[in-house]
Parts: C-alpha cells; structure tokens; sequence
C-alpha cells in the first residue's frame, strides 16, 4: 500500500478526533465476500486491536454492510469504513444550515442499509406463542422513519436550491464573475481565499478543516469586483453519498466563470491529486468551465512565484505561496486575465433616455473614461465582452452599430 496513502488515512483519522495505535496493510486480487480481506488477515486485525486495546477499526474502503457487521462479530469492535469516517468528519464540521441538512441527508442515506446491525437481539428471539420478538417490525419501522426523514431533507434542500437559483438570477442581472476555489483537501484554499479577500475564513491543517462554502467581494486589476467562493475540499475516493448531497453547494463550482484550482506544490503526489479533483468536477458538470491552476506552497520547495501562459496566451498556471504572500499579486492579475478573457474597449454614444444603460455600466465598473455632449447625451469609454455589450444595449431596446471599433446607440422605435 502507497505510504502516502496510508499518511492520508492517518490523517482523516485524526480529522475525526481518533489517535491510531496501529496499522494493518494487506492487499488481495478481489475482496472476500465476508471480511473484504481474507479470513487470515480478519484474525490478525482482531489480535492488534486486542494488543493495543483499540476502541474502533478503521478501514480505508468502503465496506458493504454484511462485511462491516461480520468484522464487527468477529473482533468484537465498532467497524468504520472511509465512507463513515468521511461521514463523520462532515457532520463535525458543518456548521451552516444548508451544510447540516445536507450531512444528515447523506449520514441517513448511508445508515439506511445497516440498520439491521441495531437490532440482532430482537431477531434472535425464540418462536412461539408470547415468544416472538418484535425485531422484524422495528426494523420496518425504523426504515419507515428514515426514508420519510430522507424525503424531508430532500425537500427542504430543494428549496435552498430554488432560492439558490433566484439569487444567481439576480447577479445574473448585473453579473459580478465569480471565481470558485476548488482543490484537493488541505491544499491551502481558505489560507489563499483569506490572503485575497482579508476574510478570516477557519484555517488548521487538518482535512476538510473548512466544509460550509464561504463567499467574499475583491477587487481585481483592470476589471473591478469579483466574486470569490471558497468551496469543500475534495479527497480520493469522495463518498458517493456526499457528492449527491452537496450537489447544490458544488453548483457553484458549475456556474462559476472560472475554477482556481488551488495544488500543493509541496505534495510529491500533486499530478495524481490533479486528476482526482478534475474527476469530481467532471461528475458535477464543472469540467467546461475554464480552469487557472495554483500551485501554493512554493515556499516549502524553495521555488520563485511565477506564471506560466497556456496555448491561447491566458494564464495557465501560477505559482504562490498563500502563507507568505509571495506571487498573490500576479495571481489576481492572472485572475483578471481569465476571468474576462475576451475584453474590448469600444466608445458608445448614448442618448438622454438610455441613461439606464449608463447606470448599468457603471455598476459593472467598465466604464473607462465619460464625455457629456451639449444636448444631456455621452460619449461614453467601456471595457467589457462585446457579446455583453450587444446583449445590454439590446435589452434595452437600443440599436448597436459598430464602426472601427466605436459603438453608437439610438433608441429603436
């Protein structure tokens, strides 16, 4: 087994608050149906657990509840897969509403299949008159509860996406770009998203130390406001269970206008984390929307901030270290770059009544320079998309005309 592999475990142990006393590796062609590693291997967990007087055992896959539960019989000891450590990581962390509703989703979803674990005193009860147990009707019961429970939930977080949707409606209004912060797990992204905006986001080296999305205004060069979204850290082998249920709060992955993927540059396993991260973007939608990655921590590998430019002469890469500060302010200007890509400066000449476009304008902060003519109307300098532009003036009910590269509007009657 991969040492860093197993480092990582150790670590998403300690993230739950466990303290490891030991290790056990093995590896097999396929998993045995009743232990998942062979009855040999299950024999010499149980001794090291009974050596080190361990109170829980972990295991660094996920496990189907049969295989959990026969564990559990054999070595007389609460069993976890990295499903139910992940679990139970997120349910510690989460702390804004829409976060708890959506690891309480997921900790029922995983739950629901092992129940039977719960009640094995009341299935062993004796036949017979005023002997039969109650085991099979709670069971039911209990499943009942749960999946009326998950219908709740599920309710209640469709309408957080509802009021989701409303409110990028409204940016979309008045668009400021938004910017995600994605990343493996402890890469570094709520220092950076601290170093950029000056929020003061939780930071502590542990994974998913950060899970509830946060969200700042900063001004970037050139282009004014963006919106900054700090994301949940991802990790190998991401539950399934989490992704469905933090389908809304990974959205804003999808719609955002451009992803940072922030990369420990430190990591000797970084190219692998790369391809980790990029296949949940892909399984969320998000892997269309233009990507800038971040290197960070180029202070512990003794290398200088840089940017490094892609095929299409953007920025591709950039190299920072978010501790320090060093490179943060070619990251924002790379930042820039990106997230407005296909920037023109064209003059417009707006009437007296398009005094609304005006306004508009100015709220996008692309307006470069202002001329106002004797009759009310202005000359008026913007930086912006030029598809932006026409779909502007043409919201407006004004007529663009371009010649070598001016732009004049008259209202269409």
């Amino acid at each position: 087994m991969d040492p860093e592999d197993v480092a990582e475990f150790e670590a998403l142990a300690r993230s739950a608050g466990a303290y490891p006393v030991a290790s056990v590796a093995g590896s097999r062609v396929h998993p045995d149906p009743k232990y998942f590693v062979g009855s040999g291997k299950a024999e010499e967990l149980r001794a090291v657990a009974e050596q080190h007087e361990a109170d829980v055992i972990l295991v660094d896959h996920a496990l189907s509840p049969s295989q959990e539960r026969n564990l559990e019989k054999l070595c007389c000891r609460r069993v976890l897969d990295r499903n139910g450590l992940i679990l139970d990581i997120f349910a510690q962390r989460a702390r804004s509403f829409e976060g708890k509703l959506q690891v309480e989703l997921a900790q029922l979803q995983h739950m629901s299949t092992r129940l039977v674990r719960g009640w094995t005193h009341l299935e062993r009860q004796k036949g017979g008159i005023g002997l039969r147990g109650p085991g099979e009707t709670q069971l039911e019961t209990d499943r009942r509860l749960i999946a009326k429970r998950i219908r709740t939930l599920q309710g209640r977080l469709d309408k957080l996406q509802r009021q989701r949707d409303t409110s990028r409606h409204v940016r979309r209004e008045v668009p400021v770009p938004t910017v995600a912060l994605v990343g493996y797990t402890n890469a570094g992204k709520s220092t950076l998203f601290n170093a950029l905006t000056g929020a003061d986001a939780y930071v502590a080296d542990k994974l998913f130390a950060t899970l509830d999305p946060t969200v700042r205004r900063v001004e970037l060069p050139q282009i004014g406001e963006v919106v900054l979204a700090d994301t949940v850290g991802f990790v190998r082998e991401l539950p399934h269970e989490l992704v469905a249920a933090f389908h809304s709060t990974l959205q804003e992955s999808r719609d955002a206008d451009l992803l940072l993927h922030v990369v420990d540059a430190h990591d000797s396993k970084r190219d692998e984390r790369i391809e980790q991260v990029r296949a949940v973007l892909s399984g969320i939608g998000a892997a269309s929307v233009r990507e800038l990655l971040v290197f960070n921590k180029v202070d512990l590998i003794q290398e200088s901030p840089r940017v490094s430019t892609g095929a299409d002469d953007l920025p591709a890469q950039v190299w920072v270290s978010a501790a320090s500060g060093a490179g943060l302010s070619e990251l924002r200007v790379a930042i820039a770059a990106c997230v407005r890509p296909d920037l023109v400066l064209r003059s417009l000449h707006l009437e007296l009544r398009a005094g609304g476009v005006r306004s508009n304008l100015y709220q996008r902060n692309a307006v470069r320079a202002e001329r106002a003519r004797d009759d009310g109307s202005w000359d008026i300098d913007v930086e912006l998309e030029l598809s932006e532009i026409e779909r502007l003036l043409g919201k407006a009910g004004v007529e663009l005309l371009v010649t070598d590269h001016s732009v004049r509007t008259k209202r269409v009657a």
